[in-house]
């Protein structure tokens, strides 16, 4: 399992073109939610999770997407994949 420090630091690389909360983006810390505090849209946020699978090579499904909504539930499923694979 990777460092959550890293991990968090890996996911804000992820999320970072899609955001429109500059601010929020900054702070960024386990509750930040990605639609209601980063102001990532609908359709970014399937970037994102593409952006996920692409960089940990994990598969994501429906369910999982659906918690992804902040970070913490972000980190819990990638690092429940990758422990998977």
């Amino acid at each position: 399992m990777t460092d959550k420090k890293q991990m968090i630091a890996e996911l804000k690389a992820i999320v970072k073109p899609y955001i429109q909360d500059e601010e929020a983006f900054e702070n960024l810390h386990e509750d930040t939610d990605f639609i209601n505090d980063l102001k990532i849209n609908s359709a970014n946020l399937v970037d994102v999770i593409l952006d996920i699978e692409d960089k940990y090579d994990i598969e994501l499904d429906n369910e999982s997407m659906d918690k992804m909504l902040n970070v913490k539930a972000a980190l819990e499923v990638i690092n429940t994949k990758v422990a998977a694979k």
